[in-house]
């Protein structure tokens, strides 16, 4: 991986860690369902207007977005509903990295090397020390929840490079990877309001957001337009862009880092106060994707693939 990439990389981290502190901020003042599909829907409606579809496979597209959009966050924010804290979903949430490796070598038949395998160990250790100094801070449902938030990230990723790899072949030519997230936006906002409709109830958000709104009190929109534009737009667009470039082996121990910043960000801001025993775990994930994704001279897994931009379909237009 080159020093650009892993830059990127660095900023997505941050970026999304971040986001915690955004979506603590919407639950505080919407209810979870809603909030999801809230934040899908404000891109979703300008996308399918305004931006062609890329040219890949539905089935793919509908797994990226399945996952990665509609799963994911179902089970994240409702986990954050239910008293998961702050920092420690952050953390659990990660799990979609070693999830992304053992799903991207048995179903994709992607290469890992041992340095990898060792580094995400090392880091996956971390994040055990991590979990077990402060599960006594989250019920156990919470916990499950956010652990399927992570497979179902993972399984979004595998949606994301299956959706890459259809199209080449039929084009030769790159794919665009962020028209590819923008129109991941667009599978999760029905689904999701009809599961706010049926659990929530079907005025329930809608009330929630004129009461935010006669309030004065914005503290949620601004978390919304964080997720929104800092968080999906820019983050899971860099992310696209790094794993339809490297194997998902490659990538994903990015996001064991995300944590590191979320119990940072939560400590400063909501006094969830890291003890020192998480504070060595932290480290530990540190050290461990460091040393798991620096380049060996022998690796060839790292060598970056070329993205593909998608020629259009006969007719399509912008808009």
């Amino acid at each position: 991986m080159t020093t650009r990439d892993r830059l990127l990389g660095l900023i997505v981290v941050v970026v999304w860690g971040l986001n915690f502190l955004a979506i603590r901020a919407g639950l505080d003042q919407f209810p979870p369902f809603f909030f999801a599909a809230l934040r899908f829907a404000v891109i979703a409606v300008p996308v399918a207007l305004f931006v062609r579809r890329p040219t890949v496979p539905v089935r793919w597209l509908l797994l990226y977005g399945t996952g990665f959009g509609l799963l994911q966050f179902a089970f994240l924010f409702a986990a954050m509903n239910a008293g998961m804290p702050t920092g420690l979903a952050s953390l659990v949430l990660q799990s979609s990295a070693p999830f992304t490796v053992v799903l991207g070598a048995l179903l994709l038949r992607e290469k890992v090397g041992p340095r990898q395998w060792i580094g995400i160990g090392i880091a996956v250790g971390g994040m055990i020390l991590i979990g077990w100094d402060r599960a006594h801070n989250a019920t156990l449902l919470p916990v499950l929840l956010t652990l399927l938030a992570g497979l179902s990230w993972a399984f979004g990723n595998l949606g994301n490079r299956l959706a890459t790899r259809a199209s080449r072949p039929a084009s030769g030519v790159p794919v665009e990877p962020m028209r590819l997230m923008l129109w991941m936006t667009v599978v999760p906002p029905l689904p999701m309001f009809a599961l706010s409709a049926v659990v929530e109830g079907p005025t329930t958000g809608w009330t929630a957001i004129g009461d935010v709104v006669s309030a004065g009190q914005f503290s949620g929109l601004i978390g919304l337009a964080y997720i929104v534009l800092i968080g999906t737009i820019a983050g899971s667009g860099l992310w696209t862009v790094l794993i339809s470039r490297y194997p998902a082996g490659v990538v994903a121990p990015f996001s064991l880092l995300v944590p590191v910043v979320g119990i940072g960000a939560s400590w400063l801001v909501l006094d969830e106060t890291p003890s020192v025993l998480s504070l060595v775990g932290a480290a530990v994930v540190i050290g461990g994707c460091t040393w798991g994704l620096s380049r060996s001279p022998r690796s060839a897994t790292t060598t970056p693939t070329e993205p593909r931009i998608v020629t259009p379909p006969s007719g399509a237009t912008v808009g």
